[in-house]
């Protein structure tokens, strides 16, 4: 390794550290105050405390490293920038490729690891986190008695208390209590409200005492038979002091390592998944073809000629109806409206049925195909961010920090709107999974051809000044046009319409790709009842298409000097090839771009 590469790949480990670190404890510090009624007033030892949050933080490296390689890149590079490093590795003859190429290394080496991180540390910490989350939810429910809202506690009661005092919480005031009244008439029809109460006991008990004062106990039981309701109707008595005691040592005793649920699609690593993504679509399948069959078989058909004997000599063009009286008509008629009725409701329900084992096969498709995207976005966010440190030559936290978090927010929400909206199939599920990541694909190339070519990041003349010719009157020429028309040379002539060619051609294809990507994210918007993003990002296609289209003409104009000057065939100025330009753009601007390469040099002589 040489000495260069050792110095700015130092550097940088220096920064990803320290950023990493940082963003970690951030985030950590996020998921206990995310988790807090989770955790309080449990008696739990700091421990369990400590096992969960061990448990929970491999999940917040899909959100911590893509952010920390993109903010390390743009500060170590923009203090580069800032320091005229880079002007000294430019004198020397070393581009900004040969700066990022040990770094470069470092990232995808990066990238594969996080790859086997994702497949391997986070569905186990996504199995043990959810487990002991699961069992600390049910562990001493007696302590977490909250005010102003109903509390489970136990298999039977739901306790709700206006206000609580003393030193341990042990007064109430305004207690309302729900009891289950078994399974053979389930529901809440046992209630007890009480103006004041008391717990009573050892905090570690198993035994929960409730002492309530000065109540009424309503008992809406129903009796077995409904017809003996008027007999037994809701009782209500009133009592001085009532005593309830529950058992909690079932729940008291749960054990935090027990681990029972394993099947959640965010626990299985890639062979897991393939296997459970294969069974639910076969298992899906079989559903679709069972649901067929009965409709085929309720629909009587297989059996519609039973016990009839058709006669050949005879033929009836009339109504089938006319055959039966009117009485049997109207039996017909009704057999027919509750058969097509009764098969509406069926379809309905499936329907929310295969809807949601649809969404459950989706979201296992997108915890596939995230594992592998998270790498590929670790390598592209460093082409993103190491370009645009340079580009902007400003180290430091400020400015690095702003420019970083808008790119990762943007980043970020933008797969999880793909992600909402791929659940209910309104988008591919392997395409959502891997939205985000070539959004920034174009963004990362843009970037660091930019970076390389040591120009501005933004250069408004080229937008402003085809427009400016666009919208000019055909009397007003500019300096070039005068240039052009004065000069007699066909070659010099070439080379100033290629060059126009260029600029126009490419802000086309920039506007036609912000177009196509507002126009899909305004559906993805739409889909995720986001009205006002949604309105937003269609304004701003439509702003797009207007643009382009207009560059497109201009493009279109220019194009033809060209093949005029240069006596060339390979230019079809027609409605129909224009229109055919005008919707796959990219391709033909692709296609001639090689055109011009091959076939004009040989022309221009």
């Amino acid at each position: 390794m040489k000495i260069l590469d050792r110095y700015i790949l130092t550097t940088y480990l220096k920064t990803f550290i320290s950023v990493f670190v940082i963003l970690m404890l951030i985030f950590v510090l996020q998921t206990i105050w995310l988790y807090i009624k989770e955790l309080a007033g449990k008696d739990l030892d700091i421990v369990v405390v400590g096992k969960f949050l061990f448990y929970f933080s491999p999940k917040l490296i899909p959100l911590v490293l893509p952010l920390t390689i993109l903010l390390a890149s743009i500060m170590v590079f923009g203090n580069f920038a800032e320091n005229y490093e880079f002007a000294a590795m430019k004198s020397t003859g070393i581009s900004l490729q040969r700066s990022m190429a040990g770094l470069s290394i470092f990232i995808v080496l990066l990238a594969i690891t996080t790859f086997f991180f994702a497949n391997n540390v986070i569905p186990w910490g996504e199995y043990n986190s959810y487990n002991l989350r699961k069992n600390i939810q049910q562990l001493k429910p007696a302590m977490v008695i909250a005010e102003g809202q109903f509390n489970q506690i136990g298999d039977e009661y739901n306790l709700k208390v206006a206000k609580k005092s003393g030193d341990r919480g042990q007064f109430l005031d305004q207690v309302i209590i729900h009891k289950k009244t078994g399974k053979r008439t389930p529901g809440n029809h046992t209630t007890i409200v009480s103006k004041t109460g008391e717990l009573v006991g050892d905090e570690d008990s198993n035994i929960l005492k409730f002492i309530l004062h000065d109540g009424y106990f309503y008992d809406d039981s129903p009796p077995s038979d409904p017809k003996d309701r008027s007999k037994y109707p809701m009782t209500r008595s009133y009592f001085e002091k009532y005593t309830i005691n529950i058992d909690l040592s079932e729940l008291n005793n749960k054990d935090l390592d027990e681990k029972n649920i394993t099947d959640k699609y965010n626990m299985l690593n890639i062979s897991d998944l393939n296997y459970s993504i294969d069974s639910l679509r076969t298992s899906l399948d079989n559903d679709y073809n069972d649901f067929a069959s009965s409709l085929y078989n309720r629909s009587n058909l297989p059996v519609l000629n039973t016990g009839i004997k058709a006669k050949k000599d005879t033929t009836y063009t009339g109504d089938v109806l006319d055959l039966f009286t009117h009485k049997k008509k109207t039996q017909l008629i009704d057999m027919s409206i509750n058969s097509i009725k009764s098969s509406k409701q069926i379809i309905e329900i499936k329907d929310k049925y295969f809807q949601e084992r649809n969404i459950w096969l989706n979201k296992h498709i997108i915890a596939l195909h995230e594992k592998l995207a998270l790498g590929f976005a670790c390598i592209i966010l460093f082409f993103v961010g190491a370009p645009l440190g340079a580009l902007i030559r400003k180290g430091g936290i400020g400015l690095p920090m702003v420019i970083a978090i808008l790119l990762f927010l943007t980043y970020h929400f933008i797969g999880i709107f793909a992600k909402n909206s791929a659940k209910d199939g309104s988008l591919n599920p392997v395409i959502a999974s891997w939205f985000s990541t070539v959004i920034m694909l174009p963004l990362g190339y843009y970037l660091t051809k930019r970076a390389t070519a040591d120009r501005g990041l933004f250069e408004f003349d080229h937008v402003f000044e085809p427009l400016k010719k666009l919208f000019s009157t055909k009397n007003k020429k500019t300096d070039s046009d005068i240039d052009i028309v004065q000069t007699s040379d066909a070659s010099l002539k070439f080379t100033s319409f290629y060059k126009n060619y260029k600029v126009i051609s490419n802000i086309a294809v920039i506007f036609y790709f912000i177009a196509t990507i507002t126009l899909i994210l305004f559906f993805v918007f739409k889909n995720n009842k986001l009205p006002d993003f949604a309105e937003m990002s269609i304004q701003l296609s439509l702003i797009s298409w207007i643009v382009y289209i207009a560059y497109f003409f201009q493009e279109r104009t220019t194009i033809s000097k060209i093949f005029e000057l240069v006596k060339s065939r390979l230019y079809i100025n027609g409605v129909l090839s224009n229109i055919l330009a005008l919707l796959f753009y990219p391709v033909v601007h692709y296609v001639r771009r090689n055109k011009f390469k091959e076939v004009l040099p040989k022309s221009i002589k």
